[in-house]
């Protein structure tokens, strides 16, 4: 008798667009980043793996947003995290944010955005029992038809609504 296999698709669209904002910030550790282009990153402080200073955390006890464009340090992007030196109040502090902490990356520049529900990388019955918004949510709908942008292109926001399971 075979056993049946369990197909976590939601779980794996995350991953692929996680790809995406680790290819864009390997982008801009490697290149910087040119024209407008800029990266709001919000996190989840509370995650495992976090590395951020305690000051930040307790500031932020839940979830954080972080402004990459002009001044930036050291972008360091690994397989599951990347690193960053950001300024806050005049000091220098350097952040260690696993890809699974991401809760939203976007780049209104080109008016691309993401949303994320953070991963714990745990399996479910050992995760904190917390009512949990529909992961993989974009942060704006396009209207019927994807409108164009004033500069004439399409908006690149994903939007995976058509393949939810309706209530």
């Amino acid at each position: 008798m075979s056993k049946k296999i369990y197909i976590d698709y939601e779980q794996l669209v995350q991953s692929a667009l996680r790809s995406v904002v680790k290819e864009a910030l390997m982008q801009a550790a490697k290149k910087g980043l040119s024209g407008n282009h800029h990266f709001y990153i919000a996190f989840a402080t509370d995650h495992p793996g976090i590395d951020i200073p305690d000051y930040l955390k307790e500031q932020y006890p839940d979830e954080i947003t972080i402004v990459l464009q002009h001044e930036y340090w050291d972008l360091v992007v690994e397989d599951n995290r990347f690193c960053v030196t950001l300024c806050f109040n005049d000091i220098h502090e350097r952040l260690m944010i696993p890809f699974d902490a991401i809760i939203s990356f976007v780049d209104p520049s080109v008016k691309f955005g993401l949303q994320f529900t953070p991963s714990l990388n745990v399996p479910a019955e050992q995760q904190p029992k917390k009512e949990s918004k529909k992961s993989t949510k974009t942060l704006s709908t396009p209207e019927e038809g994807s409108e164009p942008t004033s500069d004439g292109s399409e908006s690149n926001v994903v939007t995976l609504d058509a393949f939810r399971k309706k209530p």
